[in-house]
């Protein structure tokens, strides 16, 4: 890591920007090299991930990586992937799930640390919010839409569904999606490791 992103590494993870806001506190989770190759934009950490610290360390983050092709190892390999979620923080429970990333976080952090990972050849962004920030907002308004459009970002972005298994109805209604963006999306991330 370079100096600048070790130090902005340090202070994002000592950051209370919300603290007063989050029921279960403060715990920024994310991985970030400067070797980086690919970014993997989620929304914010869940419950268990809070608990662990580690990225994805959930039913969500076995279905991620399956989606990518990639073990264990590679995925927690910083100097290949970096993970930057849209909340560093796991946001709290609401009645239908976990809340929304907090908007605090975003506009204190994401730009800078963005900035810092300047390897990167793939940017890989999961869900609405997600979408939201890194894509232009003349695309498709609806999630399904917009990865149905995913060649229009292709090679260097590609848009897909939250791998939570509370999507296992998105995915049933949608097989194109395994069949179509999957096999392409292994291929580009095999090519870059």
């Amino acid at each position: 890591m370079s100096v600048d992103l070790e130090k902005l590494s340090r202070e994002i993870r000592a950051c209370e920007i919300c603290k007063d806001a989050l029921v279960d506190g403060v715990r920024p989770v994310f991985q970030v090299s400067e070797t980086s190759k690919i970014l993997i934009v989620g929304q914010a950490p869940g419950r268990k991930v809070h608990e662990t610290g580690v990225p994805f360390d959930d039913p969500s983050g076995d279905r991620l990586r399956d989606w990518l092709g990639v073990s264990k190892d590679v995925f927690y390999d910083a100097r290949q992937m970096a993970i930057v979620p849209m909340g560093f923080c796991f946001p709290g429970t609401g009645k239908s799930g976990d809340l929304p990333p907090r908007k605090e976080c975003a506009p204190a952090w994401r730009d800078e640390l963005l900035q810092c990972l300047r390897n990167v050849s793939l940017t890989i962004v999961i869900g609405q919010y997600a979408m939201d920030w890194h894509l232009p907002l003349d695309r498709p308004r609806t999630v399904t839409d917009t990865v149905k459009a995913w060649q229009n970002y292709w090679p260097d972005t590609v848009v897909l569904p939250h791998p939570s298994p509370r999507n296992n109805i998105w995915l049933k209604k949608n097989a194109w999606f395994e069949v179509d963006i999957l096999p392409a999306l292994r291929a580009r991330v095999a090519s870059l490791l």
